[in-house]
């Protein structure tokens, strides 16, 4: 059942923000998570699909349906929002089965499919229990399995871990993660928490201002990002303007670097972008691309430091992370420097 946004856009009435041409295609059974700063048009996409805000351009088709004229409750679309929305008169079971409550779907055949989906997410001891009395990862859960109870064409899931706890929003990501392959739902994902997005997701876009700016596997996002805002949105990194020297070499500004240009031309204006992992602190003599400063700030994260290093001359300081801190130098390995074009 793939999900296909063939140049998706939206202007909410009186304004200027919304979806400017937004192409998607999420293929059956995968997970597409899309990250972005907040006004970036995430939720706006999440609504139109699911039907709670209408009135776009461009098409959005679900197996080959086209979605823009139906109603939400015909859309067989399953949803998990932020807040949960649970039915606080009903008890647990009967919220999982309230989709196929509406689907007239006899009494017994939706509790059935309700206790046997309460099993699969850990809760079936709880399946006549008040979900009032359910904590929070619990109450997710129950939100999941009320989704997937329908049999649904299509997953959304509305920031869905952002209420929970550090401590069980991993253990929930890996089992929603689990939940959706094993039902090989068709799956978009919206979500503030890139590591979220990044462990989730098959493939992560990127969106702001209502663009979609990058779609890709979380490796090549992070580590190949298509610009320099989505470099600096994505992870950590140091980012520095520059121009391409030959193609071996570029100046920042403070220093000459040896790196890979890529075939770019001579005098071409670029954005060098280093992810702090990659520093090496105190390299050995030779080193290409050492440069000798001093440590700034320290933050101290339990696996590993992460500190800024001063080099003179240089427009800010380097942002590295390593299990001990440089004293006096660092280099960039040139094989880690990712090329960025204006």
């Amino acid at each position: 059942m793939s999900l296909v946004l063939n140049n998706v856009s939206y202007r909410y009435p009186g304004t200027n923000q919304g979806l400017s041409n937004v192409n998607i295609d999420i293929r059956t059974g995968e997970l597409v998570a899309i990250i972005g700063p907040s006004g970036s048009g995430k939720s706006t996409l999440l609504k139109l699909v699911s039907g709670l805000e209408s009135g776009n351009t461009g098409s959005i088709l679900l197996d080959g349906d086209d979605l823009s004229k139906k109603p939400v409750h015909t859309r067989n679309i399953g949803m998990v929002f932020q807040s949960y929305s649970l039915f606080p008169h009903l008890n647990v079971a009967e919220n999982v089965a309230y989709g196929l409550k509406l689907r007239r779907v006899p009494k017994d055949d939706r509790l059935q499919r309700a206790n046997e989906l309460l099993e699969l997410v850990g809760l079936g001891e709880f399946s006549t229990k008040s979900v009032a009395k359910l904590s929070g990862g619990q109450q997710q859960r129950v939100a999941l399995a009320r989704a997937l109870a329908i049999n649904p064409k299509a997953l959304l899931l509305d920031e869905p871990l952002a209420a929970l706890d550090a401590g069980i929003r991993g253990h929930l990501r890996d089992q929603i993660k689990t939940l959706q392959q094993r039902f090989n739902a068709t799956t978009l994902l919206v979500t503030h928490d890139q590591e979220e997005a990044l462990t989730m997701a098959d493939r992560v876009a990127v969106m702001k201002d209502g663009k979609l700016l990058q779609l890709a596997t979380p490796r090549e996002i992070y580590e190949r990002p298509a610009t320099s805002v989505v470099a600096e949105f994505v992870g950590l990194s140091t980012i520095f303007p520059g121009i391409v020297v030959d193609d071996r070499t570029i100046d920042l500004g403070f220093a000459r670097v040896s790196t890979q240009t890529e075939g770019r031309a001579i005098g071409k204006s670029i954005f060098a972008m280093i992810r702090p992992e990659h520093i090496v602190g105190d390299p050995v003599a030779g080193a290409p691309n050492a440069f000798q400063g001093k440590v700034a700030t320290q933050r101290f994260l339990g696996s590993v430091v992460r500190y800024d290093f001063l080099i003179e001359g240089a427009p800010k300081p380097v942002l590295a992370e390593a299990n001990s801190i440089a004293k006096a130098s660092i280099s960039f390995p040139p094989e880690h420097i990712r090329l960025l074009d204006h």
